[in-house]
């Protein structure tokens, strides 16, 4: 029997290229719809872009708050996905199954705790600047 590897399995061209997009597209609104982590990332998401929009920040502070929304959104992804592959492999409540699905919330919670840590980095000084322009005013 003749061995075919995975490279002759995989299609190449143009239109796998724009169907991966299609892929890409059902997995983002697989995660929307029926992960609830994953709308509270997206509300957190657009009051992270009220909040630049609001303080006005730099283009640089822009970049950082975006890689940090991604770092996030990407882990609640994969999170996602680990589970729906260990739900595949068993239902059944085992030991490891647990394990690699509490792993995959932790990396997802660790990721959101420093994207937290970032926003109060960039947002505070701008808020004492408001505060105290108002006090000034105040005056």
């Amino acid at each position: 029997m003749k061995k075919i590897s995975r490279d002759d399995i995989k299609k190449r061209g143009f239109g796998r290229f724009v169907k991966s997009f299609g892929y890409s597209l059902d997995g983002l609104i697989y995660a929307y719809k029926y992960e609830q982590s994953m709308l509270i990332h997206v509300i957190a998401t657009i009051g992270v872009i009220i909040a630049n929009i609001l303080l006005n920040i730099s283009p640089t502070e822009w970049l950082i708050t975006f890689i940090a929304i991604g770092m996030v959104l990407a882990a609640e992804l994969i999170n996602t996905a680990i589970e729906a592959i260990v739900d595949l492999v068993t239902l059944e409540i085992h030991p490891l199954a647990k394990i690699a699905k509490d792993c995959g919330s932790a990396a997802t919670f660790v990721l959101a705790l420093m994207a937290g840590v970032i926003g109060f980095v960039i947002y505070i000084p701008h808020i004492l600047d408001i505060v105290g322009v108002l006090c000034i005013a105040a005056l």
